[in-house]
């Protein structure tokens, strides 16, 4: 064997004393060696080799190197290179060992050339079994670190010492809107930075950047992120660093938390607050055990109490001792996730009077949906009952008021047919008394139904009128009553009507003067009024008996307790009416 090169040694710290044997160095050495011919038989191997691999002699030397290789490209590989004069170092490979075991070895060799041609050629054998299993079970871990962080919903990105990115998760991507380059993007995964009050943020201020340079955790400085397509979303990161097992830095690892949906929740939070804490109702919460959680400032108008008042107290202090059993009816219910409608019931202010209210039950639920509380809108409903019992009041009140119209309309009906001589005549005579009674009507919805004054009532009789106008009246100041006003209104209307077809009102010539007063003293005080035409046409008589006549002696006087006179004169009529002062303004007379 003295005469095969020798000429590769060991690494460097195992080459052999100069003066030792190297025949006895490498057959008796550490290391696995074997010489192949130019054929790719296997023509030596030292006793290294046979241990390595676990084969006889017999069953090695002389068999095609090839046969020991389970990869075929591999040797093949391997052989091309040593051929063509090129040297292999720490070439990766697999041997097949005798007992059918695959053994991962690093491959170094070189091959002997005498007159171009190759010769042999000398191969170092070191086994990495156990480093390839350990580098497998690595890639396994670091296989299984991704697909957890692969899995995961929360963003995360990796940096090297420098802050060149290493890895992210498909979360991070989707966040920052944008697909990093690894190995080429530094410090952050996302397009643009900036602070929480919009100033920009350059990457390398950003809190991954404060990590690496700095050696520590950043925690606490949240940040707002621009994506490429524009819009904008709020994080908090959690940059950390990585150090191995002597504690140098060797990276970083960064979790980024959308804050985008807190964010919403909280301006929802502070949005529902301010309103809750503007409503004029009186919103309260509190927990299954009747404890008050929140009141609001309307809760503090309603009652009185201070919401430092209230806070923590029962919620029974605002019920009255006859309606307690209201309360565990309601928590009863609420606990069994039934719905409590809105009803109305009495509550106790602080001062101790009573209110009576409209509540409305909403159940509280936690973030697993669990009843946990309930939230109770109350409103004052006093306003309320009272403008109900007024409108029933006065509903009773237009009740009366219309039966009374449809009298007046029926006795006009009446009447007016027995003193007409024709349909036509009928309807025209009827259409134009109830158009009267209208603009009666019209003055008492314009003044609440309490009255009218006796110039306005005369004023919107005689407007329909050809020189309405001319009507002088005097009196004074005086508000005549509802009742008074529908039978006065049509008194007014016939004497205009007769004035228009006879009197002055038909003419140019003459004056018409309606004057009243008031006489006498308490009880007793009379009503005086008095129409008085003078210096128009000559009239005899207003319709003998007529509708006009009717209503000036009898309906219109004994309407307002009174008595009337109609006489007629050479030039005009007058009609006198005289009645109680309670007869045409019952609200006067009440006041003595």
């Amino acid at each position: 064997m003295s005469e095969l090169p020798l000429t590769e040694l060991p690494q460097a710290g195992t080459v052999p004393d100069s003066n030792l044997d190297y025949q006895d160095f490498f057959e008796n050495g550490a290391i696995a060696l074997h010489l192949v011919s130019a054929d790719g038989l296997i023509l030596h191997a030292n006793k290294a080799e046979f241990d390595l691999l676990g084969y006889r002699p017999e069953d090695y030397i002389g068999h095609d190197i090839a046969e020991f290789y389970p990869d075929r490209d591999v040797i093949v590989d391997i052989w091309s290179r040593l051929s063509r004069g090129e040297k292999i170092a720490r070439y990766p490979a697999r041997l097949r060992a005798s007992d059918g075991s695959i053994k991962h070895v690093e491959l170094t060799s070189s091959g002997h050339f005498r007159d171009g041609k190759l010769v042999n050629t000398r191969c170092f054998t070191v086994d990495v079994t156990d480093l390839e299993r350990t580098r497998k079970e690595l890639r396994r871990q670091d296989n299984t670190y991704h697909q957890i962080l692969d899995g995961l919903p929360v963003a995360i990105y990796t940096t090297d010492q420098n802050g060149i990115i290493t890895y992210y998760n498909r979360a991070a991507a989707d966040l920052a809107g944008r697909e990093p380059q690894v190995g080429k993007d530094k410090w952050c995964v996302t397009f643009k930075l900036f602070t929480t009050d919009g100033k920009e943020l350059p990457h390398d201020e950003c809190p991954m950047a404060i990590t690496l340079k700095e050696n520590r955790p950043v925690r606490d400085q949240q940040a707002v992120a621009q994506r490429p397509d524009g819009s904008f979303f709020p994080f908090m990161p959690y940059p950390t660093p990585l150090r191995d097992e002597q504690g140098r830095l060797v990276g970083a690892v960064n979790m980024l938390l959308d804050l985008t949906d807190r964010q919403r929740a909280e301006e929802t939070r502070q949005h529902l607050s301010a309103i809750v804490e503007s409503s004029f109702d009186a919103i309260i919460s509190k927990d299954l055990n009747a404890i008050i959680k929140s009141w609001n400032r309307g809760a503090e108008k309603l009652f009185g109490y201070s919401a430092s008042e209230a806070i923590g107290k029962s919620v029974t202090m605002l019920i009255p001792d006859d309606h307690l059993d209201e309360e565990p009816r309601i928590l009863e219910r609420l606990r069994r996730g039934e719905r409590v409608d809105t009803y109305e019931t009495i509550r106790r202010r602080k001062d101790g009077s009573l209110v009576p209210v409209s509540l409305t039950i909403s159940p509280v639920r936690n973030a697993t949906g669990q009843i946990v509380g309930a939230s109770k809108i109350a409103r004052d409903i006093t306003s309320a009952r009272e403008n109900e019992q007024r409108i029933r009041t006065l509903m009773r009140e237009v009740n009366h008021r219309v039966k009374n119209q449809y009298s007046v309309i029926l006795s006009m009906i009446r009447e007016t047919n027995k003193r007409s001589e024709t349909p036509r005549q009928f309807e025209s005579q009827v259409r134009e008394r109830i158009m009267a009674l209208s603009r009666s009507h019209d003055l008492l919805v314009s003044a609440d139904w309490k009255g009218a004054a006796i110039s306005e009532l005369l004023a919107a009789q005689a407007q329909p009128f050809p020189r309405g106008e001319i009507i002088n009246m005097s009196g004074p100041s005086f508000v005549l009553g509802p009742n008074a006003v529908q039978y006065l209104g049509i008194a007014f209307h016939e004497l205009a009507t007769n004035s228009a077809k006879y009197g002055v009102l038909s003419g140019d010539d003459g004056q018409i003067s309606v004057t009243w007063s008031i006489t006498g003293s308490g009880a007793k005080r009379l009503f005086h009024l008095t129409w008085a035409e003078t210096d128009g046409p000559r009239v005899g008589t207003i319709a003998h008996g007529g509708f006009g006549s009717v209503v000036l002696k009898r309906v219109a006087p004994e309407a307002v307790g009174g008595h009337g006179n109609l006489e007629y004169g050479p030039q005009g009529i007058t009609w006198n009416l005289e009645a109680p002062l309670a007869g045409v303004d019952p609200s006067v007379a009440n006041q003595d």
